[in-house]
């Protein structure tokens, strides 16, 4: 069973951004392995144990800096990592995205491709069934249970109200959901392994941009709230605050 899963370097949920030039500012941001792409690192390595054989890969594309998150991969127990760098990569769009790490995925073996549903960064939801899409594999989104036997996987995915059950053929392409799994820590042993596996680096070019970003600006501050009154009587003001201020009603 040969495993690909895509990883990204995002910044963290908790930091305090700064936008300059319609881009995210780095300085001082803490980056982090994407919260959803752990799920997907972890289904692709408990796969792998259950079967008890075949690799996982972990492709992500970034800056030099992505190099820190390939690691925390391998140190979780991924057999090899490749970093398609361009310096352009923090800002590609989810097409562009999907292109580069497609063409990567092109000429290599693989029964499984993994994704986290969406980056927390733009949350476009569009990267891992572009991928599938372009290389002609089916896809399978959103999947919080995944079962692979015979050359074939059976998910289950939420929808409103209900689950859903989809089977499909092998090789085939899974987003991660919450729920899924609980992602492992990296131990010790697996940190000091990560050292010594391989990491491929691979210069790309990204060409022309599917998607140009026009303006970029942070959510406007809410505005302080205000106390109508107490009780019942304050009962007729809220409701004309609520009809011709904030129109709810």
């Amino acid at each position: 069973m040969n495993i690909i899963t895509f990883v990204k370097r995002v910044p963290s949920t908790t930091a305090n951004v700064v936008i300059t030039e319609n881009q995210l500012n780095p300085e001082g941001v803490e980056f982090v392995l994407n919260p959803y792409d752990e799920y997907a690192v972890e289904e692709a390595l408990a796969i792998k144990e259950a079967a008890g054989e075949g690799s996982v890969t972990a492709i992500s594309l970034g800056a030099g800096e992505a190099q820190k998150e390939l690691r925390t991969v391998l140190a979780m127990g991924a057999d090899a990592a490749v970093l398609l760098a361009s310096p352009l990569a923090p800002a590609a769009d989810g097409a562009t995205t999907a292109r580069a790490l497609a063409a990567a995925v092109k000429g290599r073996e693989f029964d499984l491709l993994l994704f986290g549903k969406q980056a927390v960064d733009r949350d476009q939801h569009g990267v891992g069934p572009a991928v599938a899409t372009l290389l002609g594999v089916p896809c399978i989104t959103e999947v919080v249970k995944l079962s692979v036997a015979d050359g074939k996987v059976i998910a289950e995915r939420e929808v409103e109200g209900a689950r859903e059950t989809i089977e499909a053929s092998l090789p085939c392409a899974i987003t991660c959901q919450k729920g899924l799994n609980t992602p492992r820590f990296a131990s010790l042993r697996g940190i000091m392994a990560a050292k010594k596996k391989p990491m491929e680096v691979i210069d790309v070019d990204l060409g022309t941009a599917a998607v140009e970003v026009v303006a970029m600006n942070m959510p406007p501050a809410r505005p302080a709230g205000r106390i109508l009154g107490e009780g019942a009587a304050a009962v007729p003001e809220l409701v004309a605050a609520l009809r011709n201020e904030s129109k709810v009603l």
